[in-house]
């Protein structure tokens, strides 16, 4: 996982609603790394100028009142956090955040194709990743020590933009944010 994302995010939030001054964090209260998120998302947000709300949710029934409450003050936008519930409740949270007007964020997984405004997030070569699993198999097989093998980061990174949903919320997407997008969806 890479926590660094989190600033990544604000940042691309804040280009497009330059007015942002507030974004939920909405995640799974059940586990995951959380405070290693937020850690790195309340590092980034005062050069950002966006203060970030842990919204922790445990239930489907939760995720409506929490961003009808958010909603509530004006400026607000909304990140979500990678993780199993999250991604599974996706397209309700992205239906949802556009009905309360909220410029939205997640890391990949077809957010933005499920209605989100953006997603960012690694771009996953799933075959290349198995070929990969495979070599440092065959390693340990021949004698390797795992702890002696690399460690392998991401790469490559996706970045998709929904311009149907820019438009329902009324924002305009910089110029230089649609020149970086990898997919664009009209």
């Amino acid at each position: 996982m890479e926590f660094s994302l989190g600033g990544k995010w604000l940042d691309l939030l804040k280009q497009v609603a330059p007015g942002l001054a507030r974004v939920e964090v909405m995640f799974n209260s059940g586990g995951g790394p959380f405070k290693f998120w937020m850690q790195a998302i309340e590092a980034a947000a005062p050069s950002i100028g966006v203060q970030p709300i842990a919204a922790p949710v445990r239930s489907t029934a939760d995720i409506e009142p929490a961003l009808e409450s958010f909603a509530r003050q004006p400026n607000g936008g909304l990140m979500l956090l990678g993780d199993g519930f999250t991604r599974l409740n996706q397209k309700l949270i992205a239906e949802l955040a556009g009905r309360f007007r909220l410029p939205s964020i997640a890391p990949g997984y077809d957010f933005a194709k499920d209605g989100g405004l953006m997603d960012y997030g690694l771009n996953i070569d799933v075959l290349g990743e198995y070929r990969q699993a495979a070599t440092y198999v065959d390693r340990i097989l021949k004698g390797a020590k795992p702890g002696d093998l690399p460690i392998q980061g991401a790469d490559r990174y996706r970045f998709v933009i929904n311009l149907k949903t820019a438009k329902a919320l009324g924002l305009t997407i910089p110029e230089t944010l649609l020149a970086t997008a990898d997919e664009v969806i009209q």
